[in-house]
């Protein structure tokens, strides 16, 4: 028997989907069945629905009482889940609510006072909401930590701990994120009743889209002229990544002296200036978003035409999270490394299994390091195209 068959008519009415994603089959039997789970699959395959459709299974929105609670450690991630759900509950007797850090408390304790059948929040918010008594704990059955290696570091651990201790005895939890180190996983068991683990990597997901992984050889130095250059392409609509904040701060204000379409993500950015960023960036207006890994999480962009990484990332889980937020939905899209010569030993490593294309920048076109072209001097890969931005430099 299939899981949809064991979705109610409501449910079923809002699949979306032609067929379910390897982590959707795999979580959401077992959720139904009532066993904890710590579950790891790359970012874009599905895990908010994996774990969002046996909630709406299994709680009642005809009770006056708050069921489930879904934690996210940023504002943003959590904004995301609960439009996701408020469009599955639609139509229902199920509620939902944000509770989450930088918006306004009253409001929230407005919101409980009705008794939602879910909530979703950060752990700052969550913990105020829990001491004032506005948030009872102690009726919650289901709990998620989403991006939950996060919510389980060092930053958040006591406080995630206690909020799980004061939930009902009968509570079941579930762990997910693209990355469960040993550590994480050691610390989420002791939190759940005899958890099963599910693993999905990025060769159990079907190929839907076609993504590219390719690199363009560069020296470090040159790497802001590149982006400015690549922020010119039509139709190009990409989230980069750095390495370091400081370094991506020193970035922000070269790009933004000349005025290239590329604006920055930093994690300590005021609420209203990510919102004002991502704003932009969603419309167009912005061509290239830089972030750090830590900025970038739990951001659900839809149509990104690239991934580039401006810093070949460190490990392979950094190099597949990073990539896995193009080529989504069954879209097409490019994983482009900026790549320095000391950096070349660390990505053939990381992308040897991708068979990444060379490319080459030249004349404000990017092109495969075989495109035939009658002049291609090694230094003109390494500098902006001859094209939009040498007028600016003048």
């Amino acid at each position: 028997m299939s899981f949809l068959d064991r979705m109610d008519d409501e449910i079923k009415r809002k699949w979306k989907f032609a067929e379910a994603t390897p982590i959707q089959n795999q979580m959401i039997p077992e959720m139904l069945d009532g066993k904890d789970i710590v579950a790891e699959s790359p970012t874009g395959t599905g895990k908010t629905l994996a774990y969002v459709l046996p909630i709406l299974q299994q709680v009642d929105g005809s009770k006056q009482r708050t069921q489930a609670l879904i934690m996210a450690p940023s504002q943003e991630l959590a904004i995301q889940i609960v439009n996701v759900i408020r469009d599955w509950v639609e139509g229902t007797d199920m509620t939902v609510t944000q509770l989450i850090g930088g918006a306004n408390m009253q409001r929230q304790i407005e919101r409980l006072k009705k008794k939602p059948t879910i909530v979703v929040g950060t752990p700052g918010r969550l913990v105020e909401l829990v001491k004032a008594k506005r948030l009872k704990m102690s009726d919650i059955e289901y709990i998620v930590l989403d991006e939950g290696d996060q919510l389980l570091s060092r930053d958040y651990r006591v406080i995630v701990k206690n909020l799980i201790e004061a939930s009902s005895p009968n509570r079941h939890v579930i762990v997910v994120s693209a990355t469960i180190t040993d550590e994480i996983e050691i610390v989420a068991k002791k939190l759940m009743d005899d958890p099963i683990r599910l693993q999905v990597s990025i060769k159990d997901m079907p190929l839907t889209g076609n993504v590219v992984h390719s690199f363009i050889k560069t020296d470090a130095r040159a790497k802001t002229d590149l982006l400015r250059g690549l922020s010119h392409l039509e139709g190009i609509h990409a989230l980069a990544f750095m390495n370091n904040v400081d370094q991506l701060r020193m970035k922000e204000i070269k790009l933004q002296y000349n005025e290239a379409p590329i604006a920055v993500l930093y994690s300590d950015m005021r609420k209203f200036e990510r919102q004002e960023t991502l704003e932009r960036f969603r419309k167009g207006e912005i061509h290239i978003l830089i972030a750090t890994d830590l900025a970038a999480r739990g951001l659900d962009i839809d149509g990104l035409t690239h991934v580039i990484h401006v810093d070949v990332p460190h490990t392979i889980e950094q190099y597949l999270h990073r990539s896995g937020r193009t080529g989504r939905a069954g879209q097409d899209g490019e994983v482009l490394t900026l790549l320095s010569y000391p950096e070349e030993k660390d990505y053939r490593k990381l992308a040897k299994e991708f068979k990444p294309v060379q490319k080459i920048w030249y004349q404000g076109k990017l092109m495969e390091g075989n495109a035939k072209t009658k002049t291609q001097p090694s230094k003109q890969t390494t500098k902006p195209g001859k094209g939009q931005d040498k007028k600016k430099r003048k």
